[in-house]
């Protein structure tokens, strides 16, 4: 029965939602999919960022790794673009795990994929939410935590696109998900992280976060 309500509210992530930004892409490939699949168990940790279609992910990726020579990433015009996973190796540290979007253009075989990978997470060390902080929780991002505290998978969930609120909206924004998660949670990382890609407020903490996660201070 957990497996068949997972099954249909993962198959609602896949709901038009509207565009909201721009949509950035990186490269995508299912055989890489299915490769990292069949990896030994003995791999580097890695890190998933999954969320909204045009919640800015990939912008927020570019944005942590812009320093990091081997990971590239390109900016797509066209919003909703990732429909792979898509793998970036930092070094010799840990993988990141781009999900593609769920809502607006998500790939047909996103359930499939997302399922699968989320129940073999080898080496899964976080799972990141991204979440628009000037619209807040929608239904599809609800529908996103469940699915995170049904699989038990920890998760920190981060809040985009800071610079386009003032601030006394983003603080009562801020408030209500904080709320959210303290009362409505239990697998999420009680702190918040509040990103803005394009002024890297907010950048250089999640930046701290990960490496301690990833043991890449040790």
């Amino acid at each position: 029965m957990a497996a068949a309500r997972l099954s249909h509210r993962m198959g609602r992530l896949l709901e038009k939602a509207p565009a909201l930004g721009p949509w950035t892409r990186v490269y995508s490939t299912s055989p890489a999919f299915a490769e990292v699949l069949r990896l030994p168990q003995k791999q580097l940790t890695k890190v998933c960022f999954i969320g909204r279609s045009n919640v800015g992910k990939s912008s927020l990726i570019k944005a942590l790794f812009s320093l990091a020579p081997d990971v590239e990433v390109r900016i797509s015009k066209k919003p909703g673009h990732t429909k792979k996973m898509n793998f970036f190796k930092v070094g010799k540290h840990f993988t990141l795990v781009d999900m593609p979007g769920y809502g607006y253009r998500a790939p047909e075989d996103f359930v499939d994929m997302v399922e699968t990978y989320l129940k073999e997470r080898n080496n899964l060390k976080r799972t990141f939410l991204l979440v628009d902080s000037v619209v807040g929780i929608t239904k599809l991002d609800n529908i996103a935590i469940e699915m995170c505290e049904e699989f038990a998978l920890p998760y920190v969930m981060i809040l985009t696109k800071i610079d386009k609120s003032s601030k006394g909206y983003l603080l009562k924004q801020v408030l209500q998900i904080q709320k959210f998660v303290n009362t409505q949670t239990q697998g999420c990382f009680p702190q918040l992280f509040p990103i803005s890609a394009v002024t890297n407020s907010g950048v250089h903490l999640l930046k701290c976060f990960i490496a301690d996660i990833t043991g890449s201070l040790k």
